[in-house]
């Protein structure tokens, strides 16, 4: 695996090493190892996956708030996604940033979000399959989110999205967010 930094600190774009010949490739997707010499916290406590059937759709921009933010690890199984991560640590150097990347099936390239990052994406192509390993368990009644749109994250997606759930659109903007909700930038390990 390559890791790229994103210019968000925690925040990488991790390349996959494919190991090849006649048949096809091997390629490692994870290794905590490799992880904890990258200053990652590697822990996966759930794997989840989600399917959108059609192009455009946008899903995010959401965090599971605090104290128990997620460390997301995520890949496209099948399809292509613009994956962004959101930069939602109080204090940090790059409050309200965003970084953004094209995954998909064929590069196997991974967004790695720390805890305090906000996650979406849109597909880019039809029946899109998308991979997350998360660090932390699921507490349905602290998942929380900021707009897609918000004017002040400024997210340059591809295309207008052409199908967003009830709950994103009505998602508050970052201005509006309980800042309670949210972690110090010291307080990531």
């Amino acid at each position: 695996m390559e890791f790229h930094d994103t210019g968000l600190p925690g925040c990488w774009r991790i390349e996959l090493t494919k190991l090849g010949d006649t048949r096809g490739y091997f390629a490692r997707t994870y290794c905590r190892e490799t992880f904890v010499s990258q200053g990652l916290h590697p822990e996966i406590n759930q794997s989840s996956i989600s399917f959108s059937a059609k192009r455009g759709t946008l899903r995010g921009l959401h965090f599971q708030a605090a104290p128990v933010m997620e460390d997301k690890l995520v890949r496209c199984l099948q399809g292509r996604i613009f994956d962004v991560m959101v930069d939602l640590r109080v204090g940090s150097p790059t409050f309200g940033q965003w970084y953004g990347t094209e995954l998909d099936a064929e590069n196997g390239t991974q967004l790695y979000g720390p805890q305090g990052f906000a996650h979406g994406f849109q597909a880019l192509t039809e029946d899109v399959i998308v991979a997350y390993n998360i660090g932390q368990a699921y507490f349905a009644e602290k998942t929380s989110g900021v707009r897609w749109d918000d004017p002040e994250i400024a997210v340059d997606w591809p295309h207008p999205p052409s199908d967003l759930s009830p709950r994103d659109e009505g998602l508050p903007l970052l201005s509006d967010l309980d800042r309670a909700q949210l972690i110090p930038f010291e307080a990531i390990p």
